[in-house]
């Protein structure tokens, strides 16, 4: 068999991770063992749970507080005693957590072979996003076999002097998660969710909580969704609220109390990912979202500057708005109001893959591995 240890820490590395390890767990000639961090304790374990996935080795380290060297550095020396133990013929990582980086650092230390899950992703500014863009670059130096989920991701790999030999485009394992979780007669818990009207009102999920964006970017951002509802009575916007105490802070000082503006408690990945299939469009500066919203055909309007996610932009659909006032009302405005414009992005073809990108991985494994089925 194939001993093959999947490493993650986060919420949404656990979500697109997830569908991989119950793929690697039906597999007959793979043994899958499941490491995480607990860089993020709380929303590791609801997806953990939702999953149905029970960790070999958790490392728990989160603790109130830490800076990235402290996560840095528990992981690294966490991870290189459970690779003593179980010394794995592959590890996982996923995308570009501090989690991701140490993992595959330890990984490289032990002389053991690194696959690097959602390999590619580059916005080429070191800083941003901070310090996803460095995790990213950093691990892709060390792995071996690098799963990119679009054409240009491999592309980037490729100009990085990565040899095309070692890459396998294999789609984003985060549609196979969406498949999984989507039910269309779907009830959350929050029965405000439930009870509101998405027939008689443009329904529009909004997400901030990027570091980059606090201070005046988030400003701008939370000044024009309350200008946008202001103008528009037919508007309506769900905003569940990150748990940073300076996000919060920016978004009472805009949004709390105004009306048709739904400020709501962090929801689970399944209820979240059900009120996407929901709603008209969504704003946001998270990065997974971009690539989760297509399969759904739900345009994105993105809060950020820049995106290492350009293939969506180039398939239409994502457009992005960056963190001006003015910019980010128009654009969200043409959406709900333009019905052609509204349809030419909801109807553009996912970039993301076919939900098949597990079983590509899980085949790309057996076939580096063969020697030893």
């Amino acid at each position: 068999m194939i001993k093959v240890m999947t490493i993650f820490g986060t919420r949404p590395e656990a979500i697109k991770m997830a569908p991989l390890v119950k793929a690697l767990e039906a597999d007959a000639q793979i043994e899958s063992i499941v490491c995480v961090t607990a860089q993020h304790r709380e929303m590791l374990d609801q997806v953990l749970e939702l999953f149905q996935i029970t960790p070999k080795h958790d490392l728990n380290i989160m603790a109130k507080g830490q800076t990235l060297s402290d996560i840095t550095s528990r992981v690294l020396k966490g991870i290189e005693s459970v690779l003593k133990s179980e010394t794995p013929d592959l590890i996982l990582v996923h995308g570009d957590t501090t989690t991701t980086f140490a993992g595959a650092l330890a990984a490289f230390y032990a002389q053991i072979p690194v696959g690097h899950v959602e390999a590619g992703l580059r916005s080429h500014n070191i800083y941003s996003p901070f310090p996803e863009e460095m995790n990213r670059s950093l691990t892709s130096r060390i792995a071996v076999m690098h799963f990119a989920a679009t054409e240009g991701n491999v592309v980037n790999l490729k100009n990085e002097g990565v040899d095309e030999t070692l890459i396998v485009k294999t789609g984003n394992t985060v549609i196979d998660a969406l498949k999984m979780v989507i039910k269309e007669d779907y009830r959350f818990e929050d029965d405000v969710l439930n009870q509101m009207d998405y027939e008689r009102y443009k329904t529009i999920l909004l997400t901030a909580h990027r570091r980059e964006n606090l201070g005046e970017p988030m400003e701008n951002i939370f000044g024009a969704i309350r200008a946008i509802v202001d103008r528009n009575e037919g508007i309506q916007v769900i905003f569940p609220i990150h748990l940073n105490p300076a996000v919060r802070a920016i978004a009472n000082k805009h949004l709390k109390d105004v009306e048709r503006i739904h400020m709501i408690e962090p929801l689970d990945y399944e209820p979240f990912a059900n009120l996407q299939a929901k709603v008209d469009i969504i704003l946001t500066d998270s990065g997974g979202i971009q690539e989760e919203a297509p399969a759904l055909g739900k345009p994105v309007v993105v809060l950020r500057t820049e995106t290492e996610r350009p293939e969506a932009v180039e398939a239409g659909t994502v457009i992005i708005a960056g963190v001006d006032k003015n910019a980010i009302i128009e654009l969200t405005e043409k959406l709900l109001l333009d019905e052609s414009a509204y349809l030419k992005m909801a109807e553009a073809v996912n970039p993301y893959g076919d939900g098949k990108a597990c079983l590509r991985i899980v085949d790309a494994i057996k076939a580096q591995f063969s020697y030893k089925l």
